[in-house]
């Protein structure tokens, strides 16, 4: 197989990223939401196709899974839980992307995570954490949270809010060094830094810019005026770069993105981004295309 081909299967998740025991070792993780799912397609909703192209893939925001459990409305842009498309398995070592709205005073009961890198982005509302290493602490918008599950860990997260929701954005990433002690860690961000710029939240330095975590990877919000144009250069050499977009309209590249819309993007060392409305919001997240 050729190489372009490998690294394009492999960011949609229909190549094997690992292999022998690394293999195993994800097959066997013992987190609930990546057992071995029955594919069905999510509510026996046909799987929509994926937009691919020479060194992008597009996932428009209405063909996303959507778990709706009442108390709990769920976008998976990756297979995850009921929702399984073989071809939206992760990209790269980004594994899951889910854009979570927890209605007043509800939330996810005590449950298990081992060897995974789990970011959480407020966007609206309190989210309430308890785990198990003894950390109680509540995060909201202009604050991210990032936790090592490493050997194993158990936690919750509620709306501590009675009379309003809370929405965030979850993110899990495949981890570069497995079996790790357990980490917690919550900072808070100044919202001035991203406004018309790319503001640094995440790297996989403990002394640089955001939160770290055990893996190549950089993530950056920005928030951008109409018609204001940025770049964003790769940070190493072979990532990919997963863009979305949280409000507004952009286009990167050539390529226009809608509220919500999903951009993965590889073999390249630049972006180009413009904003197409007034105060747009991008989340971008440049992570290692194989293991």
């Amino acid at each position: 197989m050729k190489r372009k081909d490998f690294i394009k299967k492999s960011v949609l998740g229909t190549a094997v990223l690992a292999s022998g025991a690394a293999a195993a070792e994800i097959i066997k993780n013992n987190i609930d939401e990546l057992q071995p799912l029955n594919i069905l397609g999510f509510n026996h909703i046909k799987n929509t196709e994926s937009k691919v192209m020479e060194n992008l893939v597009l996932h428009k925001s209405s063909s996303r899974g959507l778990a709706d459990h009442g108390w709990l409305k769920s976008h998976h842009t990756f297979s995850f839980a009921n929702y399984y498309n073989p071809e939206r398995m992760h990209f790269g070592v980004l594994r899951v992307l889910n854009d979570d709205t927890v209605a007043a005073g509800m939330g996810f009961g005590t449950h298990p995570h081992d060897n995974m890198e789990i970011i959480s982005i407020p966007l609206e509302g309190d989210l309430e954490h308890k785990d198990s290493m003894g950390n109680v602490a509540t995060i909201k918008h202009g604050e991210i949270q990032v936790m090592s599950a490493g050997t194993g860990i158990t936690h919750s997260e509620y709306n501590r809010n009675k009379d309003k929701q809370v929405k965030f954005l979850q993110i899990w990433v495949f981890p570069n060094k497995k079996n790790v002690k357990p980490r917690y860690d919550q900072i808070t961000l100044n919202l001035a830094d991203r406004q018309n710029k790319l503001q640094q939240i995440l790297s996989p330095n403990a002394d640089d810019e955001g939160v770290w975590i055990h893996q190549d990877a950089w993530f950056h919000l920005g928030k951008f005026d109409e018609n204001f144009k940025t770049t964003y250069t790769i940070k190493k050499p072979g990532n990919g770069v997963y863009a979305f977009v949280i409000k507004g309209d952009f286009q990167i590249n050539g390529q226009d993105l809608e509220h919500r819309d999903g951009l993965g993007i590889w073999n390249i060392d630049q972006l180009e981004i413009t904003a197409q409305s007034n105060q747009a919001e991008i989340l971008l997240m440049e992570v290692p295309l194989n293991l």
